[in-house]
């Protein structure tokens, strides 16, 4: 530890003072906040999520209510990493103010079943249906930007959909299609 702290003190104040402030924050974990549109529904939901150290359990809940099956109503808890990974992309993406368009939060498997029928895009166990997937666009950025941003952070499965103008992301394993 001294000799970290010792090479630490070796660093010009100058130097440390160009990191930018919002990646101090992030590394930080002091605060990390989101900002999503539900384009079913209409709504709006800018949220902190986490703070001092731990998630929000008040905030937790209505990003849960916002990423509901906007079909049935249903809502189910969004895992948090979900949201920690879409904080990944908005601080990349230098986007943290636009708000994450969802096009798909939790499906319930009912309604999960019906798009698998309809479509050979839906997976028949998605983890949609775990509350650990969501499928987004951000109108301010390239989809395909969005695509390599999230690919490139490695935290779970990317899907990419440029002629439905969204990318999937997930917490379940690393790939991609």
């Amino acid at each position: 530890m001294g000799v970290l702290a010792a090479f630490l003190g070796m660093i010009p104040a100058s130097a440390l003072s160009a990191i930018p402030q919002k990646a101090k924050i992030a590394k930080a974990g002091q605060s990390k906040a989101l900002h999503f549109f539900n384009p079913h529904t209409g709504e709006k939901l800018d949220v902190s999520y986490f703070a001092k150290g731990r998630y929000s359990p008040a905030a937790m809940k209505d990003v849960s209510y916002l990423f509901r099956d906007h079909r049935t109503g249903s809502v189910k808890n969004i895992d948090p990493h979900l949201l920690d990974y879409l904080y990944g992309m908005s601080l990349k993406l230098e986007t943290r103010s636009s708000p994450f368009h969802v096009v798909s939060g939790y499906r319930t498997p009912e309604t999960n079943a019906i798009l698998c029928r309809e479509s050979g895009n839906v997976a028949k166990n998605s983890l949609h249906i775990q509350g650990k997937a969501v499928d987004i666009r951000l109108p301010d950025r390239k989809i395909s930007a969005v695509r390599r941003v999230a690919v490139s952070l490695k935290k779970g499965g990317v899907g990419y959909y440029p002629s439905e103008n969204f990318v999937h992301v997930d917490v379940g394993d690393i790939r991609c299609w």
